[in-house]
């Protein structure tokens, strides 16, 4: 399965290739950025050459490496996982490299693979979750139209202690209101 590329304003969003990895172990490689997703398993660099190389045939996921229009240049990830079919829902996740935050890289990437989920794929819900101690990121989904649904208690370490997962989503009715001001 050929899998797209999606062009915006400022990005380009294109499938995760072999020679992103580089760049892939710099983010992941990040403690800040490992601590506001959850992420507490230390990668080798094998590793990710193994992940970065398995994404063209990877099913039913969209792993996109975020580009500028200026250079092809992994600057983060945004992925469009758990994609079913049956009942049209997906999850979501995005991650950006330290120095490519706040940029409005990550909020055109979400709009351009919501558009691609609800228009490309005719999905009907994509879900995700942001810890709560990433105030800036469940701001950021909400200022999109993602909402809140709920809250998984202690779902993930923050050093030696925990953190709650906030969960949100947005379904295909309020992605159309929101794109024609309704």
């Amino acid at each position: 399965m050929q899998k797209p590329s999606l062009q915006g304003e400022m990005i380009v969003l294109r499938p995760i290739r072999p020679d992103d990895a580089d760049a892939m172990w710099d983010m992941l490689t990040d403690s800040e950025g490992n601590r506001l997703t959850g992420t507490t398993r230390v990668f080798t660099q094998d590793e990710v050459r193994a992940w970065c190389a398995s994404r063209e045939e990877a099913q039913g996921r969209y792993d996109f490496a975020v580009t500028t229009s200026a250079d092809d240049e992994y600057h983060g990830e945004i992925v469009l996982n758990d994609v079913d079919e049956d009942v049209r829902c997906a999850g979501l996740r995005l991650a950006m490299r330290p120095a490519y935050r706040g940029r409005g890289y990550g909020t055109e990437a979400i709009e351009l693979v919501l558009g691609f989920a609800f228009d490309g794929l005719g999905l009907h819900r994509v879900e995700l979750e942001a810890l709560s101690i990433n105030t800036r990121a469940i701001s950021l989904y909400e200022n999109i139209g993602f909402r809140r649904e709920g809250r998984r208690r202690d779902a993930y370490r923050d050093g030696a202690g925990w953190c709650d997962a906030v969960v949100m989503s947005m379904l295909e009715d309020e992605y159309r209101a929101g794109r024609t001001g309704g």
